[in-house]
């Protein structure tokens, strides 16, 4: 019977140690691994604040059609062409209320899919809302716009309770 020594020779100890090439490899491997993971969360982030303006834009869209929706026929004519909201209209200052919405409002447009005894009942109106942001240097100008028709017999005759305005 043979009895194996505990004590291990000068031999022994350089099969179980890493080369320095073998360390250098895995550290770049975990380098490139945490680039990675940063790079992901940061387009992570990037990509829900994109969604997050997209959302406040669709938002002040639909808010400005359904003012419109219940404005009576003579009050389309007496719209503000353009607005302004921001992207907190409930914050205190200009500094915490970030991305400043632009936006224009046409009442005037003329509905040309009808036939020609509605054209005169009806209005397009278009709505169309703009912001801009920086991703560092780079300036990103993003638009967004739409449109509705608006009948001189419509919703807003019922909530007002008349037909000929």
């Amino acid at each position: 019977m043979k009895i194996k020594s505990a004590i291990l020779t000068d031999q022994g100890r350089d099969v179980l140690a890493f080369s320095l090439v073998e360390v250098l490899v895995s550290v770049g491997i975990l380098g490139f691994m945490m680039i990675a993971l940063f790079s992901a969360f940061g387009f992570g982030f990037a990509s829900i604040a994109t969604t997050r303006e997209d959302l406040r834009a669709t938002q002040i869209l639909m808010q400005k059609v359904e003012a419109i929706w219940l404005c009576t026929w003579k009050q389309l004519a007496s719209c503000p062409t353009s607005f302004q909201d921001t992207y907190d209209p409930t914050s205190g200052t200009n500094e915490s209320s970030g991305i400043v919405y632009g936006g224009t409002l046409d009442t005037a447009g003329v509905a040309t899919n009808l036939p020609a005894g509605y054209q005169n009942s009806v209005r397009l109106i278009t709505v169309g809302v703009t912001w801009t942001n920086y991703t560092g240097k780079n300036k990103i100008v993003h638009t967004r716009q739409l449109q509705t028709l608006s009948a001189r017999y419509g919703i807003q005759n019922y909530v007002y309770g008349t037909t000929n305005q």
